[in-house]
């Protein structure tokens, strides 16, 4: 170390030092005239960049100078400008100025309400706090782990699926929850699951696309709200409500790693030569003690504009993480997680024009160059013709990648008429591109010719929602009257392009393009067996395959609550949808909360739902390659509309329609909270992804042996509990310690496939139907323990997951299609991945105001899937994916700073 450097550290710990000796720490609440907390106030300290903002409780802290003088601003209210001195504890009441809602709680257009005030279960996460704590850098591993009924399962092996995760709430489907930033419709991925993931035949919307570094808070609405919402509310909503705070720059930096080990035996089990055990024998060549080493950048940057309550927040974020390799067999060399390299930017902002209107804007870019691992192909020498001799002697794995991109702008006025209506007018677009490009490949058709990597083309969605609404409370109608009504007009489009020529193409023997097989012959190997055509692992999008699909819908709502007395609440929603390509939706809403006291009280509703099936849905095509018993199989995937998808007796789809029902209650009092929720979902015309047809009278002619279809094809119910309990209390002079316990019980039930003339486990059979209801695991519950001081913290999360059986790829290799060939199949082909305990620790200490190190370990245990050591998964590793993840212990550190 050079003199310069040790300068430099004597002098940031000096800094460090004096800053430890002359702020004091302020802590207090915010509330409005009436009492009510308000979250999201800003607090600076004047003549700084310092300052921090109220949590959903009105609570805050802040450490100052001594002497300081603290600026308290919230739009809709007068500022307040406070002196420290000799003060530790200051509670502030703000008085309404403009009225302007800069917070509105999702699930209730009312300005009066709270999260533990709602007719219906509301969870406000406060994303930041979590992240810094826990090392997880994505917003699905966040989430994960913080709301009772989320789920959202890693992938691998499964095409696009393995770079974008689907999640799911209450355990329906990824497109059956709406997603809102700052309470605007956010759009949805282009990507639709195929096979081999949880919510096939589904287009979630991405989450991981929005920076977790970018996000103030996160609140889940866990109940129907079709109503109120439109398309996709049938399980609930997740709003995200970006940073505003405006003190400077702030930010941090991640860095951690995957165990590799896992434990020997395992080629003993299975009598087979295995790879990627205990970080030898890797697909990539190298012994590796950890992988899948992971390094989040980022910063945020908040600044104030103008003097009644602008503000303008930027975040970056990096993010960079490594595959992860874990055990397979010779045909899924590279089981494990995908690779990412990522570059996000988020910006959120609002000006007021005056002390009734505000302008504001948000959005974003998200960029992801992805790469994941195949299933393997072996050489020539082992009787396997899809890898070229003379590229591959030993056979490959394919890289499928991608680059996908996800933009996002949302502009608006909200303004207080002299009538006291608050209007807010917005327009919000959105888009998101996938493009795939398959590497380490061949076209075993074009042999010594062929490339190595191929542009395979992809597929994009854009959405555009226009919205006005206006919404005012009345405080003389009766104990007070909120009245919200508006009207939203949206565009979306989706498309496919085609790749390169040579990754879909099948060639001829003097390599031409086979166009006509009466005079062209296929090429073939030296066993005069016909080669494989297009890029092997994911092939091409072909010009017959492009799509480029629009439709439009409006929706009109109206959506009231009224407090009939103080303790008695009533609300209600319509609205109206129509849609231009399958008609319109009527849905209705009904909630209500009862006081018994203030510490008590009773909620339900009751409220029909439906989700409109995606353009993905109804025209997604594709002619891909299945693996099955290590072979691959040419399949078809039919867009809706097409003559094929009629052939086989498959109808137009219709929206899903949904019956919603809730009951609950709230307790609070002191330092304890505790709301508990039951629930019961309805869904019928349920849109799934069937299995594999194969008949060859109308598949022939394409040049496949089975064809899968979208189809209006179950009817389903889902029962469950939700349980959030929460207790903090002060311990010794400076401590706090907090211990939460977060639970959901579900069951979800087929009640009735709707198969018509066509065979049901052809339709929609075991295999299939198991995927749909490993969705919704039995129970997951997690208990959070946490101690904190001004300078050090701890938490400890225990996360209980559920059973999880599966049924394996021996259906779809030896499919049954009678009750008595399955009874033979399920006592072979069931997985049972048991019930799993997961530890998560970690432990923060704060050096300075400025500097913050946490470290800690996620699955501090090593716990993994039960492995299944038959090689039928459908992963193709020693274990499917399931909600615990199957890459062992993370060890991560984490610095904050802020300046």
């Amino acid at each position: 170390m050079n003199l310069y450097e040790k300068k430099c550290i004597l002098i940031f710990s000096l800094l460090c030092f004096s800053f430890a000796f002359s702020q004091s720490t302020i802590t207090g609440t915010v509330v409005d005239d009436e009492g009510a907390p308000l979250a999201g106030v800003n607090i600076l300290e004047k003549g700084t960049t310092n300052g921090t903002s109220t949590d959903f409780d009105g609570k805050y802290s802040i450490d100052t100078q001594t002497n300081a003088t603290l600026v308290f601003s919230y739009i809709g209210f007068n500022t307040q400008e406070i002196s420290t001195s000799g003060k530790t504890t200051i509670n502030v009441t703000l008085s309404e100025g403009m009225l302007l809602d800069e917070i509105q709680l999702v699930g209730s257009r009312s300005p009066k309400r709270t999260a533990t005030d709602t007719a219906v279960p509301i969870d406000v996460l406060d994303v930041a706090e979590i992240a810094s704590n826990t090392g997880k850098v994505e917003v699905n591993d966040i989430l994960q782990y913080a709301a009772p009924s989320f789920n959202a399962t890693k992938q691998s092996g499964s095409d696009g699926a393995d770079h974008i995760v689907p999640a799911s709430l209450r355990g329906l489907g990824p497109d059956q929850t709406l997603v809102l930033v700052n309470g605007k419709r956010r759009h949805q991925s282009s990507l639709v699951n195929i096979f081999g993931t949880r919510g096939r035949g589904n287009s979630g919307t991405d989450l991981n696309a929005i920076p977790a570094s970018a996000i103030k808070r996160i609140e889940v609405l866990r109940d129907g709200a079709s109503a109120q919402y439109g398309s996709d509310a049938i399980a609930g909503v997740i709003n995200i409500v970006l940073k505003n705070n405006t003190n400077g720059f702030s930010g941090g930096i991640t860095y951690g790693a995957y165990s590799t080990a896992i434990g020997d035996g395992w080629a003993e089990e299975t009598g087979e030569t295995l790879y990627n055990v205990e970080g030898e024998n890797r697909l990539d060549g190298k012994e590796k003690n950890f992988d899948g080493e992971t390094t989040k950048i980022d910063l945020n940057y908040g600044m104030a504009l103008g003097e009644n309550g602008g503000f303008f927040n930027v975040t970056t974020e990096f993010l960079s993480k490594e595959k992860t390799l874990r055990p397979g067999f010779s045909w899924r060399k590279g089981y494990g997680g995908a690779a990412i390299d990522g570059f996000n930017f988020m910006i959120n902002s609002a000006v007021p024009i005056d002390e009734n209107t505000e302008v504001y804007a948000f959005g974003g870019r998200n960029y992801r160059d992805t790469n994941a691992n195949a299933f393997s192909r072996d050489g020539f020498a082992d009787g396997d013709n899809r890898a070229v001799p003379s590229l591959y002697p030993d056979g490959f794995t394919p890289q499928i990648t991608s680059l996908i991109t996800d933009v996002s702008v949302s502009a608006g006025v909200r303004s207080k008429t002299k009538n006291g209506w608050n209007v807010d007018f917005n327009n919000t677009y959105g888009k998101n591109n996938f493009h795939y490009f398959v590497k380490n490949t061949n076209n075993a058709s074009m042999q010594d010719a062929s490339p190595t990597d191929f542009d395979a083309g992809g597929h994009y969605l854009s959405m555009n929602t226009t919205g006005l609404e206006l919404n005012k409370y009345f405080e003389d109608v009766a104990a007070g009257l909120n009245v919200a009504y508006g009207f939203e007009y949206r565009t979306e489009n989706f498309g496919i392009f085609s790749g390169e020529e040579a990754s879909y193409s099948l060639y001829d023997e003097n390599g031409v393009v086979l166009t006509n097989p009466a005079t062209q012959t296929a090429a073939q190997d030296s066993n005069g067996d016909d080669l494989p055509g297009s890029s092997q692992g994911f092939p091409g999008y072909s010009p017959a395959n492009e799509v480029d699909r629009s439709r439009t819908n409006y929706g009109i709502y109206v959506d009231s609550e009224l407090n009939v007395s103080d303790q008695f609440m009533v609300g209600g929603a319509l609205r109206y949808e129509n849609y231009s390509d399958f008609g319109n939706t009527f849905n209705f809403k009904l909630a209500s909360r009862y006081k018994v006291n203030d510490n008590l009280a009773f909620r339900g509703s009751v409220s029909t739902g439906f989700r409109a099936p995606s353009l993905a849905q109804l025209y997604y095509n594709l002619i891909f390659t299945n693996i099955v018993a290590g072979k691959s199989v040419p399949s078809l995937l039919s867009a809706n509309n097409s003559t094929v998808t009629k052939a086989f007796g498959i109808g137009q789809l219709n929206e899903e329609k949904a019956v919603n029902t809730s009951l609950g209650f709230t307790y609070t009092n002191g330092g304890f909270s505790a709301t508990i929720d039951a629930y019961s979902i309805a869904v019928d015309d349920r849109i799934i992804l069937t299995d594999n047809f194969t008949d060859q009278t109308v598949l022939g002619p394409l040049g496949v042996d089975a064809a899968q279809f979208f189809a209006n094809g179950v009817d389903t119910r889902t029962t469950g509990l939700d349980i959030v309990l929460n207790y903090t209390t002060a311990i010794g002079a400076n401590g706090k310690a907090n211990i939460g316990l977060i639970g959901n019980f579900n069951d979800l039930e087929v009640k009735e496939i709707h198969n018509g003339n066509l065979n049901e486990f052809t339709f929609f059979g075991p295999f299939s139907q198991a995927y749909l209801e490993a969705a919704a695991p039995d129970y997951k519950f997690g208990l959070n323990l946490g101690y904190s001081t001004p300078k050090f913290n701890a938490q400890a999360t225990l996360t209980q997951f559920s059973e999880v059986e599966l049924q394996d790829f021996q259906w779809v290799d030896t499919p049954a299609t009678t009750q008595a060939e399955a009874d033979l199949l399920y006592p072979v082909a069931t997985d049972i991945y048991e019930a799993a305990l997961v530890v998560d620790l970690s432990i923060g200490y704060q050096f300075c105001k400025n500097l913050k190190l946490t470290v800690g370990a996620n699955n501090l245990f090593n716990e993994y899937p039960t492995p299944q050591f038959d090689g039928w998964t459908d992963q193709g590793g020693l274990a499917d994916s399931v909600q615990m993840g199957s890459d062992g212990t993370y060890i991560f550190s984490r610095i904050n700073f802020n300046f």
